[in-house]
């Protein structure tokens, strides 16, 4: 079953910590390493997962990426065209796991989008409970473990996030110039 919590203080260090170990796995090959998903918004309730996005300069050498997380416990879980663009690991390797990995290159739309639906979150408590709300009533509809039921949780979300990121656009379109 997927299981949405309360909000975990703890998240925030176990993030960086985890980043920490990442550094060393990866070394030059990681541009960036971000906190993502609902565990990276305080006061969100999540899946007690800590959701992780490294920013790379290029996705061409997989081996390399799969070797350094492989180190770290992490294995690769393609999901389907997506993996071309945003390849997928999760720590350990069966259900529940603790940690998500999500590679993108750096400046890409992925990676843009991703931090501006955190951010988005972030900024409006508003927003955030209605999406803890969702999520919620989202768990209790996709029953199982397996990642069929993860991955049909997650597509559930899709029209949410497509809205608040267009929202987030529209605002930084209106948004003073910085002199």
């Amino acid at each position: 079953m997927i299981s949405v919590v309360a909000y975990d203080t703890a998240w925030p260090a176990q993030f960086e910590a985890e980043a920490e170990r990442l550094v060393q796995a990866l070394g030059e090959l990681a541009l960036r390493i971000e906190h993502v998903g609902s565990t990276s918004v305080p006061g969100l309730a999540a899946k007690a997962v800590i959701d992780i996005q490294i920013s790379v300069a290029s996705l061409d050498d997989r081996d390399a990426f799969a070797a350094a997380l492989g180190g770290l416990d992490y294995v690769h879980v393609p999901l389907g065209d997506f993996d071309a663009v945003y390849p997928f690991f999760q720590k350990p390797a069966d259900w529940p796991c603790t940690h998500h990995v999500h590679l993108c290159v750096a400046g890409s739309d992925e990676e843009r989008r991703h931090l501006a639906f955190r951010d988005r979150l972030r900024r409006d408590p508003v927003l955030a409970a209605h999406y803890a709300e969702l999520k919620r009533r989202l768990a209790s509809t996709h029953d199982g473990d397996s990642l069929a039921s993860r991955e049909r949780y997650s597509l559930s979300k899709s029209d949410f996030i497509a809205a608040a990121l267009d929202t987030a656009a529209a605002e930084a379109d209106n948004s003073p110039p910085n002199c």
